[in-house]
């Protein structure tokens, strides 16, 4: 399967640039300037980047409860096996029961995001993979979205101009889509890439690509530069890049009026976690002044303060319980809707939900429970807009469970519902309303 080996580890244009934006652009190669080229070129180290009216909120919007409790939930998968796609299903979240709408047939889409209006959804086409050719780019698709009847229909699809997207943002306007290319071949290596998008819902090709460079100590999985998700502050001026292969959270910030360019490094350009620990997700608090970090090779979860695009590591506690002894890989990371627990995801031997408390005033965890997700590889997770279910794909068994949550303790019940799913992945609810 398509990236599985990396799940877990020994603990161990049509389109021109903002008119501010001159027709070309300086490219920069560890710190010096490369030659000037056009406005699409591949930008080496630190650049200049699109900038964002901000709002407050860019987790995804689910849009109004509906009237009878039932969301649209969008499944992305691999399909190297039975699936077929991106799937939709209608659940009930009253009972906690889906059922299968319809399926829209493309290459691996591993991570998905919705426009703000739910009339759109993107998903990545992850590829090359570990045995494919580097030479070969992974793909974004856009479809629209039919959210009263759960029909997706494909509109286009353009490179993400690096190998293998793993994850999708939109800027906090709505008017581009961001990339996190992993890249687990050395060359090209990691990037992330922006994309203007259409009135229409096409996904225009990049206006941008931003390479990192440098890697890590973890012999296979640190080689090089691997970014694993783009993440906007909740000012809407400052994006994070966290980079799993050079053990980084790259900062950048983002002016609107271009006045600065598009994206430009902050004066302190990344925060440096522990060597060998690899960031792979970050999501901020409801409060905009706490941020954690899921760090996959470590499997850990950090705590940061967050001002003025700089975070400070506060805290950082381990995924496992003293004396583990296996495999591990952390993996996503998710607040309850009313910002009281936090969730994360462990896989390799481990194969579990971590669950914590917050501390309203400090924004420190506390972990409060483990909850096995009774499969393996449990990657992506949802937790549905009532609070009252979390919703978690095991990749590597192909099965969904629908947990209950206890909204005042947190934890999770027993006895989950289950869905047949190849290879699940990535899933997202909208109100069809």
């Amino acid at each position: 399967m398509l990236r599985r080996h990396r799940a877990a580890v020994r603990t161990v244009s049509s389109f021109p640039l903002p008119s501010a934006q001159s027709a070309q652009s300086t490219s920069w190669r560890g710190g010096r300037p490369a030659p000037l080229c056009s406005a699409r070129s591949i930008i080496k180290g630190f650049v200049l980047m699109v900038s964002i009216v901000a709002s407050h909120a860019f987790a995804q919007d689910s849009g109004p409860a509906p009237a009878d409790g039932v969301y649209d939930m969008l499944v992305g998968t691999y399909t190297g096996g039975k699936s077929e796609g991106l799937y939709v299903y209608r659940f009930d979240t009253k009972t906690g029961e889906a059922t299968r709408v319809s399926v829209a047939q493309t290459v691996n889409p591993s991570y998905l995001v919705v426009s703000r209006d739910r009339r759109f959804v993107y998903a990545v086409n992850e590829l090359p993979g570990d045995n494919g050719p580097a030479t070969q780019r992974g793909g974004i698709s856009a479809f629209r979205f039919d959210a009263a009847s759960g029909r997706l229909s494909f509109l286009n699809k353009v490179s993400s101009d690096g190998n293998d997207p793993c994850y999708l943002s939109l800027s906090p306007d709505g008017k581009y889509l961001l990339t996190a290319n992993y890249s687990v071949a050395a060359d090209p290596g990691g990037s992330f890439a922006v994309f203007p998008l259409q009135a229409d819902g096409q996904v225009g090709v990049s206006v941008l690509t931003v390479h990192h460079e440098g890697g890590g100590p973890v012999k296979g999985r640190q080689d090089n530069s691997h970014v694993h998700s783009t993440v906007f502050s909740p000012d809407g001026h400052y994006l994070f890049a966290q980079d799993l292969g050079a053990d980084k959270l790259y900062s950048y910030r983002y002016t609107p009026d271009g006045s600065r360019g598009l994206f430009g490094p902050t004066d302190s350009r990344y925060t440096q976690e522990k060597a060998g620990t690899g960031p792979r997700h970050l999501v901020f608090g409801a409060d905009g002044k706490h941020a954690y970090l899921t760090s996959e090779l470590a499997a850990t979860v950090s705590t940061f303060n967050y001002a003025d695009g700089k975070l400070t590591q506060v805290q950082t506690i381990s995924l496992t319980e003293p004396g583990f002894k296996g495999a591990v890989g952390a993996a996503a990371i998710h607040l309850s809707p009313d910002g009281r627990f936090l969730y994360a995801t462990n896989r390799g031997d481990a194969n579990e939900i971590v669950i914590f408390s917050v501390d309203p005033g400090t924004g420190h965890l506390k972990k409060i429970g483990h909850q096995p997700s009774l499969g393996k590889s449990p990657r992506e997770f949802a937790i549905d807009p009532t609070g009252n279910w979390l919703i978690v794909g095991n990749q590597n068994s192909g099965t969904v469970y629908v947990f209950k949550r206890d909204q005042q303790s947190g934890l999770l019940e027993a006895n989950p519902k289950r869905i047949e799913i190849d290879s699940p992945v990535d899933f997202k609810l909208v109100s069809p309303s």
